[in-house]
């Protein structure tokens, strides 16, 4: 697993021709906050301002050093590529609250950490309102999360599943365990 913010400012390289791009300036993400949709590269021009993207289909690995992209022409912005109008941008995630069905308040969001297909798995957090495992692992499992706060930008999970997944040991760790044995 990486966290989002590993990836902001790696190159983008064509792996067709070796072309810089430019730099990873934030992430895409979709509605239901499953997995990374597209690369936001930045925004060009005064008046009519266009914010340029990569689409995630485009991408061939999201690598430690770079970004590998299929070709030097795979930018677009988001008034050409129309699913990019729903989807939502990291930065405007960060920050967001987190609170429980019953209103009470968890935590806020501070980074989101990536599986290796570039889904979700995680959203670690900034800060943390309540005690226990989620308290001590700083993180809300992805599965934990029922409302991600499209409408009223407060994400809702349900506490005792997140507890309960938290309290379960990572798929890396049961394979160590099992190496060890």
């Amino acid at each position: 697993m990486r966290a989002g913010k590993e990836l902001t400012g790696k190159p983008i390289i064509s792996v067709t021709d070796g072309r810089f791009l430019g730099n990873v300036k934030d992430l895409y993400l979709d509605e239901e906050l499953t997995y990374i949709t597209g690369i936001y590269l930045g925004s060009e021009g005064l008046i009519k301002r266009t914010h340029n993207l990569i689409d995630r289909e485009n991408v061939i690995v999201f690598g430690i050093d770079a970004i590998l992209v299929k070709e030097a022409d795979v930018i677009t912005n988001e008034k050409e590529h129309l699913p990019a109008e729903t989807w939502l941008r990291f930065e405007k995630l960060r920050g967001r609250d987190i609170d429980t069905p019953g209103g009470t308040k968890v935590g806020t969001i501070g980074d989101i950490l990536i599986g290796s297909q570039g889904e979700i798995t995680s959203f670690s957090l900034a800060k943390v309102f309540v005690e226990g495992p989620i308290a001590t692992q700083g993180r809300i499992p992805r599965t934990g999360l029922i409302d991600t706060g499209s409408a009223d930008k407060v994400m809702t999970i349900d506490l005792p599943k997140v507890e309960t997944l938290l309290q379960q040991p990572e798929p890396s760790e049961l394979e160590e365990k099992k190496d060890i044995q």
